[in-house]
Order: C-alpha cells, then structure tokens, then sequence
C-alpha cells in the first residue's frame, strides 16, 4: 500500500490524536458503579457501564435490568445488555427510552465542522444482538449547535450478533466549542414514542426527529433483550477494525468522569492524612486518581463508623460531608459526637470497612 493511500484516511488522524474511537469504554470492559441494576426505566443515570447512560422522557411504562454481560460478538469479551422485566404494549406518543454517550466538545476539534470545506465525515461501526427482528433509531447531535442528524438500523435475525455501520457527514459550519462541555451526543434508541416520530435523515437539521422508523416490538414482552458491542465512531468513509485500547488506559479515560472510592471492603478515600478545622471536626484529603473534566459533585453512602488515630474521639457516621478544592483534590469532613481534636493538628483517619460504603466523584457530561 502506498504512503500516500495511509495518509488519505483515518490513520492519518490517529497519528495525530492518539486514538482513532471518539468513544469511551466501548469494549464495555469498566463498570465502576455496578455489573448489573434492576429497575431501570424511569430515572436518567449512569447505572453500569461507565460513559453509557440510560434516559427517558414521558411516563415511560417500561422497566429493564441494566448488565455488563458476558455474552458478546468474536473478540469481546463484555456487551451492554438491556432485559425487559415490564413491558410495555402500548407505548405512550411522548415516552423516549434510549442508551447514550456525549462527547467532549473539545476532542472534536479536529472534525473541523466549522469549515464548509474541512469538515471530515464520520463512520459508527457497532454489533448488536436482539432477541426481536426489527428496525431501531440511531440520533446524533450536535450539542452546541442544535443539529440533528438520525438514521434506522435493522435486527435482520433474533439472538445474533451482527456488525452494523452507519455514515454521518459533516455538518458544515456548525461545529463544537472547545471546552469541556457537551459536544456530540450518540443516542441508541431503546423504546420511542409518535411525538418522535419523522422521515430519516439524509443531512444535518434544526429539527429533532429521534423515533422515525423506530418499532417498539422487543419492549411489548418481559424477558426480550438488547445488547450492545464494541461501538467506534471515527473519522472515517468506512469503518476500520475494532481499536482495543488496553484496559488500564480506558479505566483512566473513565477515571475523568467518575471515581469511585471504596464500595470493595475497602473505603480507602478516608484511609489517608487529615488535619483538624476544631475541637470536633477534622477533614480527610484525599488526591483524585487523575484530573477530573470539571470539579466534581460528591456522595456517600453507607459508611459505617471511623477512628481518628493520635485521638481516643470517635467519628460518627451521621456526622460525614463533603468538600471540593479543585478537579485534583477534594476532602470528606467529619465532625465528632465529641470534642478532643486539636486545630490544625495532623491526624490519620481510617473508615470501617463493609461491603457498601463509598464516595462517588462524579463529573459526568
């Protein structure tokens, strides 16, 4: 193959930017949170898999369990599986149920859609395996700008894997502002109503149309399944081989969206140097596992109990809060059911272990 055929495509724009999938976790290899939450349907979240949210719109009526399955295509070894455990036999005209993952707008620079003579087209390549033969919806958007672009992809055959691939052009002169925000957003619809209703697109446009050509026939019967695999968006005219990138490298990728401290038996967030505020509060530093895309929001949950070494004081569950710095470093205040801490004295804080507590770092798009 000669020089200049490599150049011409996609690889050209690897070498540049490191990597050739715009999307995250694609392998489905991380799931920080949890391998599988039942009851999803009627709450927007980050459930399982990392970078993959569910959301809905409406009343929707159907209920799934959300998984990191082990059954996927030659070359997986994880899919994104969704189960139907309430149907829904007569879906609601405003109800939307969908899988989705934004993109950071300014990892998108290089698409150059703010040029009408630049911009690249883009390929999705994905495998999917339903237990229902039908046609779904796939929607993109142009978060900054308020473009839309939406096409339809068939389940030839029930319970197999097949490798589908969809062409996106470029949006000429609507491109992506270059910050940390909401860029371009890639949505697998799961379940849409007749208010998303419309004709498939065959160019970017100011109006929203995400259910046109959509059935809803897998969600009508409990138990049905949807599973996805192995999604790369590139830039690109045809799709290339899957880019397996190797697992520490995407957890770090993930580790800028979301951290999650303990929850193992071990809440070592808590586990590290603090220092007294007064006589019965001190606070836990504690250093993010990587530079986070915008300063967090914090949760815990379920920690039990801790003791403050160099002090006979004990620090009570209840009594546990939050405080952001930066994107680097964060702390978890304690404040006692007594008095005995010393003002800027140092202390070591160590957390009872258990199975459920944690602290969430959450800066998700």
């Amino acid at each position: 193959m000669a020089l200049s055929t490599i150049q011409n495509n996609s690889f050209a724009d690897t070498a540049v930017h490191g990597f050739r999938n715009l999307l995250i976790n694609s392998a489905m290899q991380v799931a920080q949170r949890s391998s599988s939450v039942t009851g999803v349907g009627t709450t927007v979240g980050y459930f399982t898999v990392d970078r993959w949210r569910f959301a809905d719109a409406g009343s929707p009526v159907a209920v799934f369990t959300m998984a990191q399955d082990s059954d996927a295509p030659d070359g997986f070894s994880n899919s994104l599986k969704m189960t139907v455990t309430t149907a829904d036999t007569s879906v609601g005209a405003n109800v939307s149920q969908y899988i989705d993952q934004f993109i950071e707008a300014q990892n998108l620079q290089h698409l150059a859609w703010d040029t009408a003579s630049s911009g690249k087209s883009l390929t999705l390549s994905f495998w999917v395996k339903c237990s229902t033969a039908q046609t779904f919806t796939i929607d993109f958007v142009n978060e900054d700008s308020a473009r839309y672009f939406n096409t339809t992809y068939t389940v030839n055959s029930a319970n197999t894997w097949e490798y589908k691939t969809i062409s996106i052009p470029a949006d000429a002169s609507n491109g992506f502002n270059n910050d940390n925000g909401r860029g371009l957003r890639v949505r697998w619809s799961l379940v849409q109503g007749s208010d998303y209703a419309g004709s498939i697109a065959t160019a970017w446009g100011n109006t929203e149309v995400r259910g046109g050509g959509h059935e809803n026939t897998w969600v009508a019967t409990t138990s049905e399944t949807w599973q996805l695999a192995g999604p790369q968006l590139e830039v690109s005219s045809e799709p290339t081989p899957f880019e397996h990138r190797p697992y520490g490298d995407e957890l770090q990728r993930c580790y800028r969206f979301f951290q999650r401290f303990g929850g193992d038996g071990n809440f070592d967030v808590s586990s590290t140097s603090g220092f007294g505020i007064n006589s019965n509060t001190l606070a836990a530093l504690t250093n993010l596992r990587t530079d986070m895309r915008a300063q967090p929001t914090l949760s815990i949950n379920s920690i039990e109990s801790s003791d403050v070494i160099n002090s006979a004081v004990p620090i009570t569950s209840a009594s546990l809060s939050t405080a952001i710095t930066s994107t680097q470093i964060a702390y978890v205040q304690y404040t006692s059911s007594g008095t005995g801490i010393v003002a800027y004295r140092p202390y070591y804080i160590r957390s009872d272990n258990n199975s459920t507590g944690y602290v969430d770092f959450d800066a998700e798009l």
